[in-house]
């Protein structure tokens, strides 16, 4: 291909279809045939990036190698594809209007008017040409948030029909995910709101190419006519997109019904492999086909919105193919588990083969954190904490190993006479808090012999963080002669990354992220570890006890 071509994908009729997992699955599928494949993600809020938003407002803030803080739909991306993103692939009205507005304050507009049309519209399509300008990609694909008829998307949309005249014929597509309803009273599929949603589309001058009709029921080839009809596209681009077991099946079908061929005609696209799906199929199959199974419990304090976890739980179902395993989660609250007795502590985590502690921000729920890991520690259930899971880790071991009682994290106990996790040396004091974080990848070297080191197979290893506060290297002796060592330390500030407790069967705190960098092809090692010890420990339960001796 002499140049890269443009993939911008849209959603109409409501929210929550599913854009980022058609996108994704779209870009797996055009991989698979040999082409080189980003997924860019266009979002409208006014926050400069997903970092100050509330998991309950948002889901899980991603972030990428380079230190971005991004939509979780940028994670769906990496998972997919297995290519890293980078701040390149995610876009917000805040970041645009931001810009702008630095430029005017610095006199770039020699004075002129500035307005939505041409310089808001103008730094969205610098912004959407950038990734293809770098040569690396045959095809961009872009995704646009929210719904079509939102006044907030109102300049993407625009773009996007600026962008396809200036690209020419062939060098881009739009593709408008819709919802086909099913009236259960009828027992009929509805296609006005497809309808409709195009109608809107065409208000702001795109005529998409393409129709991907999320329904619950088949599409018949009738139904598939009316829409082209009605919609002015060809029938082989009216797309079915069922509801689907799991979003890996999503691909698969994708695959089924055409859409990446379709793609390729639209964009004039003659040269290209068959696509190559048998890995994926493989990992399909593991998942589908446990020969065991276990129970985990994910502790955190965000579990009514479990997108909120999202890169974890997706982890969790690639190392779960990986030793072809069922893994059941089970979504706890941390404040749950504050006031329970010691029996009702014991009748809610006793029965899992591993617990985990998630990442988060803030002093609510803690205590219940701080429970579970002591339950976890005390009767040798496998652990694995993150990020915050960890911290909690060192703070209970403090508290009930060590003997430091008031023990804590100087974010939840400035006063505390021992500040095992605390405020990271050079970390800006200020009021602002976008942005402000140890962000990105960096690099961290292991022990061998370790825990970490058995997962990871090296000892030296690259992670993604997201945190303020640090392990505090006054007290590292003090936890080594105790039993918790530092297996996983960063060379540049000599600081700690990985906790273990040796005596534990499986015992593993990371201030890192490892869940970032989990994806099909490559589950995460620390998740693939942490889910064999659960079954390995399962299993040293399960064995029957050979008696001996003679009568």
């Amino acid at each position: 291909m002499s140049h890269t071509k443009y993939v911008f994908v849209t959603g109409g009729v409501a929210s929550s279809l599913g854009k980022g997992i058609i996108s994704a699955s779209l870009g797996k599928l055009l991989q698979a045939r040999g082409l080189r494949v980003t997924i860019q993600k266009l979002d409208p809020y006014i926050n400069i990036d997903p970092g100050t938003l509330n998991p309950y407002e948002h889901g899980e803030c991603y972030v990428t190698e380079d230190g971005a803080e991004t939509d979780l739909d940028l994670g769906h991306y990496e998972r997919f594809l297995n290519t890293n993103t980078s701040r390149a692939n995610s876009v917000t009205t805040g970041r645009i209007y931001q810009t702008v507005i630095d430029r005017e304050r610095k006199g770039d507009y020699l004075g002129k008017t500035v307005q939505v049309i041409p310089h808001i519209t103008d730094e969205i399509k610098q912004r959407i040409r950038q990734l293809g300008e770098t040569g690396n990609y045959d095809i961009v694909i872009t995704e646009i948030g929210g719904t079509v008829g939102d006044i907030e998307s109102l300049p993407y949309v625009e773009s996007v029909r600026q962008l396809k005249y200036e690209l020419g014929q062939h060098n881009s597509i739009v593709i408008h995910l819709t919802l086909i309803p099913y009236l259960k009273t009828s027992g009929e599929l509805k296609t006005k709101p497809t309808q409709n949603s195009v109608k809107m589309l065409l208000e702001s001058g795109v005529q998409p190419d393409i129709l991907a009709c999320r329904t619950e029921h088949s599409l018949n080839d009738e139904l598939k006519q009316k829409i082209a009809l009605f919609c002015n596209v060809t029938p082989e681009s009216v797309i079915e997109s069922i509801d689907a077991d799991t979003i890996y099946d999503v691909p698969l079908l994708m695959k089924k019904e055409q859409l990446d061929k379709v793609v390729l005609k639209k964009l004039n696209i003659e040269q290209y492999n068959d696509t190559d799906l048998t890995r994926w199929g493989e990992f399909l199959y593991k998942l589908r086909n446990p020969i065991s199974k276990i129970k985990i419990g994910l502790v955190g304090k965000y579990v009514e919105l479990k997108d909120a976890y999202k890169s974890i739980a997706e982890a969790i179902i690639h190392a779960s193919a990986y030793h072809q395993c069922k893994v059941e989660v089970e979504w706890i609250h941390s404040e749950d588990l504050e006031n329970l007795s010691d029996e009702a502590l014991h009748q809610t985590l006793g029965g899992l083969n591993g617990i985990l502690v998630a990442p988060g921000f803030g002093a609510r729920g803690i205590e219940g954190k701080i429970k579970a890991i002591q339950f976890a520690r005390e009767h040798k259930i496998p652990f694995l904490g993150i990020c915050l899971g960890m911290q909690c880790a060192v703070i209970e071991f403090a508290r009930h190993v060590i003997g430091w009682a008031d023990a804590n994290s100087t974010e939840f106990d400035p006063s505390s006479s021992y500040p095992v996790i605390g405020f990271m040396e050079g970390q800006s004091t200020g009021m602002h808090k976008g942005g402000t974080m140890r962000l990105g990848a960096y690099c961290c070297q292991i022990k061998a012999g370790s825990h970490a080191y058995q997962a990871y197979g090296k000892n030296e290893i690259s992670e993604r963080h997201r945190h303020r506060y640090e392990f505090n290297n006054e007290y590292l002796a003090d936890f080594k002669k105790h039993g918790m060592t530092a297996t996983g330390h960063n060379p540049e500030k000599s600081l700690v990354e990985i906790v273990e407790i040796p005596s534990h069967p499986w015992f593993v705190g990371v201030q890192f992220h490892p869940e970032y960098k989990s994806t099909v092809m490559n589950p995460h090692p620390l998740f693939i570890g942490f889910i064999q010890a659960a079954l390995s420990v399962k299993k040293e339960k399960q064995a029957p006890v050979v008696n001996n001796s003679k009568e």
